[in-house]
């Protein structure tokens, strides 16, 4: 019955959100309240709730202080140079403008760490859209392709998952899909391109001169903004670098560093209180958009997680798969792991999920370390910035200005077609047999 709940839970929230009969963020909020009701959780409905925000009260202060912290440069003109140089090898066309986008979010995602790879990127390339009046889909969906792919790094969420999970090194799991993630990121080429064509024919090309400077930080016409002294301009961009170096060094916990990261470039940017409150009120509706977002999430999975619902579907999915398909189950996972990312969250389906199924395989005579190969093609990899049990999709979506489900029906197309494009690959090298 458990089971059932869980499913009904995830078909219900997809449903309602794609087809936009209710907000992402009742729906996230109310459904699994209900099906918890139906299952007779009611008396523990409170401290599932509480321990599910709790899990992601440090993601929700990050995303809010870093939301504020890049809103706060992009206002100081920080990111000006990078749009300028965008636009100028870019020469207004935004075929080459979704390109750059992949090309900039696989660079900035070799952190490992897809909160701040959002932020970064969309920090610095949604001005740019906003100029050409590209549409913010595209930028939503290029960052989640780029993101993805790069997600196979060892330091990153699915890779270091799975080799915890089935206590195995890199050169088991990473090793083997260079060749596949080589090819995942041809591909992410080649589908922005395709995107970016798309929106040249929508659009045209439009030369950056023919559109007034004042649109060149997004904020619509005749915004007006003081001159940045240059002495401030290098103290915030010494700032960031030194913020950026701290996340990938991890020196403070992200966190804390978005926190005195901010407190600093507000009082050096913004010295008066009436300034200083001013820039808090301008970007505050950014701010409770991205973070309730963030802390409904956190009772979508802590509901779903304390009444077992995960655990349970996650042993129904194992239950059902026919042992006439054991053999394949290496090449099953991978074509499945991404529709899965919907369903699960990582840590249920990697510490849940995984070790079952690896252990399927190796009474059919396979190898763990294939089934491992094989989820991180899929699960999670291209399909965390569409789920949405993961954090981070709805700092993407926050920030990008665009609804969950659009996002999703815009790019689950051709997030899926990279997890098929790696997964041929895959087998071709010898990653995984089929």
């Amino acid at each position: 019955m458990l089971a059932a709940l869980g499913f009904t839970t995830i078909v219900l929230f997809l449903l309602l959100t794609m087809t936009k009969r209710v907000s992402v963020l009742i729906a996230l909020v109310l459904i699994p309240v209900l099906t918890a009701l139906a299952g007779g959780f009611g008396g523990e409905l409170g401290k599932m709730i509480l321990d599910g925000l709790g899990k992601v009260a440090p993601t929700g202060i990050m995303i809010a202080f870093a939301v504020l912290y890049f809103s706060l440069m992009i206002d100081a003109g920080l990111f000006d140079p990078l749009i300028r140089g965008i636009l100028r090898v870019a020469k207004g066309d935004p075929l080459r403008i979704a390109v750059g986008t992949a090309v900039l979010t696989m660079c900035v995602a070799l952190d490992g760490d897809g909160a701040s790879t959002f932020l970064i990127t969309v920090s610095a390339l949604l001005p740019v859209y906003r100029r050409l009046g590209m549409s913010p889909l595209v930028l939503s969906g290029v960052v989640c392709l780029g993101a993805g792919v790069m997600n196979l790094i060892p330091w990153g969420g699915p890779t270091a998952r799975a080799m915890a999970a089935l206590k195995l090194d890199s050169s088991q799991v990473f090793t083997p899909v260079l060749p596949a993630m080589a090819a995942g990121i041809v591909w992410v080429l080649v589908a922005s391109y395709l995107i970016g064509l798309r929106e040249r024919r929508r659009l045209g090309t439009l030369p950056p001169a023919d559109v007034p400077e004042e649109h060149l930080v997004g904020e619509g016409p005749g915004t007006q903004r003081a001159p940045v002294h240059p002495a401030l301009t290098v103290f915030n961009l010494v700032l960031t670098l030194a913020l950026l170096a701290g996340l990938v060094l991890q020196v403070m916990p992200l966190p804390v560093l978005f926190v005195v990261g901010f407190a600093i470039a507000l009082l050096v940017n913004h010295p008066t209180w009436e300034r200083q409150q001013e820039l808090l009120e301008r970007h505050g509706k950014s701010v409770v958009l991205v973070t309730t977002m963030i802390f409904a999430a956190g009772v979508f999975t802590g509901i779903l997680t304390g009444t077992k619902m995960i655990s349970q579907m996650a042993s129904a999915f194992v239950g059902v798969i026919p042992d006439s398909l054991g053999g394949h189950l290496p090449v099953l996972v991978a074509i499945t792991g991404m529709p899965l990312s919907l369903v699960f969250t990582p840590d249920a389906y990697y510490f849940g999920v995984l070790p079952v199924l690896a252990e399927t395989v190796s009474g059919f005579g396979g190898s763990p370390a294939e089934v491992a190969r094989a989820a991180i093609l899929g699960q999670m990899t291209t399909g965390f910035p569409l789920s949405p049990l993961t954090a981070s999709t709805f700092i993407l979506v926050g920030m990008s200005g665009v609804q969950l489900g659009e996002h999703q029906r815009f790019i689950f197309k051709w997030a899926f077609a990279s997890t098929l494009v790696m997964t041929a690959v895959a087998l071709l090298t010898g990653a995984f047999s089929l």
